[in-house]
């Protein structure tokens, strides 16, 4: 267990299979380190913004990215294989639409003011209702259900769906991942000045959260080493 509370920012988007297994990685070093070692928030990320609001038929957009049913279904099977050993049930024959995140991010970009933990329920809820139920996180229903189930106000949800409320700030933060060169999610930023990319292992997140509260209490840190 580590004794100093270290920030953890996710930049991730909630159609990444390899950030929902970043997030179960880093959710397992996190059990390791004790319940205070992280304050952890979601930032946005959008890998395709190309992709209309109503979404795409996701096995044509899928053979537009892979080239081939062979190359989808290697690709799926390397995940699954992947997502068992930390308790995902990839289901990806159950997904029928390529979404647009830009509305999911929206949400849960506010249910970061409301709290963290708020926010990580909410990202968990959209990963699992996404990859292991199929359901369209594109749709501003599902959204609002997943919301719902979760424990959020769900008309407060459906007022910042209807109108352009955040939206800015939601596109700001992309544009600033986007500066910071990140072009590939999971991205994990520690105390905002560490980085490290990619769905790693949990071990490997685990000691990197610990060395950085190591330096963080004896006040490195502060003097910018």
């Amino acid at each position: 267990m580590t004794t100093t509370t270290v920030t953890v920012d996710v930049v991730s988007d909630v159609v990444c299979p390899w950030c929902y297994l970043g997030m179960r990685n880093l959710l397992q070093a996190w059990s390791k380190l004790g319940q205070d070692a992280i304050s952890l928030y979601w930032r946005p990320f959008q890998l395709d913004p190309t992709v209309p609001a109503a979404g795409l038929d996701r096995q044509e957009y899928m053979l537009g990215k892979f080239g081939s049913v062979d190359r989808i279904n290697s690709a799926h099977d390397r995940l699954k294989e992947l997502g068992k050993a930390v308790g995902i049930a990839f289901n990806f024959d159950a997904i029928k639409i390529a979404p647009n995140t830009l509305d999911a991010h929206r949400i849960i970009y506010w249910a970061g003011t409301l709290s963290p933990e708020t926010q990580t329920r909410l990202v968990a809820a959209l990963f699992r209702g996404y990859f292991e139920e199929g359901r369209n996180i594109g749709d501003h229903e599902v959204l609002l259900a997943i919301a719902s189930e979760i424990g959020m106000n769900t008309a407060h949800a459906r007022e910042l769906l209807r109108t352009d409320t955040n939206r800015k700030e939601v596109l700001e933060a992309i544009t600033a991942a986007q500066r910071m060169g990140i072009s590939g999610v999971p991205c994990f930023l520690i105390e905002n000045r560490y980085v490290i990319s990619g769905a790693q292992p949990p071990e490997v997140l685990e000691n990197a959260i610990r060395q950085v509260a190591e330096a963080k209490a004896n006040g490195e840190l502060d003097n910018g080493q």
